[in-house]
């Protein structure tokens, strides 16, 4: 086991997806079209959709020293809360973000996940991190910007964000936190 697959937070644990998590990922969060709504995959109709998102996962934490991980609440029963994660582009530049199930909105989930993210790419050797955000997701800017990442002014690049309008290009937010 790779010491990152495991994190705690004050409130938060979060550890890497297993493949028997697909149940819980699929009705929790990765079937509602709300949660979904700004997110750069598609709403999963299918649990085998989110079978497939697990063994990415696999393969990517076998070629990364951490990736994709799941947020449960900590204390009496580990509720899943979302996910979250970084995607190494190389081995100084990632991509992070974050879903969580509306149960679980409005919380601080979002920025102390991602507060464990910036600590995480900082000790895996991450130089540049990077988020991406809808334009119209204020909540989730708002969770950027107080975790000191900044919007790069220059890169408003064309986005998919399959949940609004397929095909449709978006000029997203691209967010930066130089580590």
């Amino acid at each position: 086991m790779k010491p990152t697959e495991r994190i705690e937070t004050e409130r938060l644990l979060l550890r890497k997806p297993q493949a028997d998590d697909a149940d819980e990922i699929f009705r929790r969060y990765a079937s509602d079209p709300e949660v979904t709504r700004y997110l750069s995959w598609p709403t999963h109709r299918r649990l085998e959709q989110t079978q497939a998102f697990l063994q990415w996962s696999e393969e990517d934490w076998e070629r990364w020293p951490a990736g994709s991980y799941l947020i449960f609440e900590r204390g009496a029963g580990h509720r899943l809360l979302g996910g979250t994660g970084i995607a190494f582009q190389t081995p100084a530049l990632a991509v992070t973000g974050y879903v969580f199930a509306r149960d679980a909105w409005g919380q601080g989930f979002a920025t102390e996940a991602l507060e464990a993210m910036v600590k995480l790419a900082r000790s895996c050797g991450v130089k540049r991190l990077v988020a991406v955000c809808h334009p119209d997701h204020r909540p989730s800017a708002r969770v950027l910007e107080k975790c000191g990442f900044l919007l790069d002014p220059d890169r408003r690049d064309p986005f998919e964000f399959p949940n609004l309008k397929p095909k449709k290009r978006w000029n997203a937010l691209t967010y930066v936190r130089n580590l």
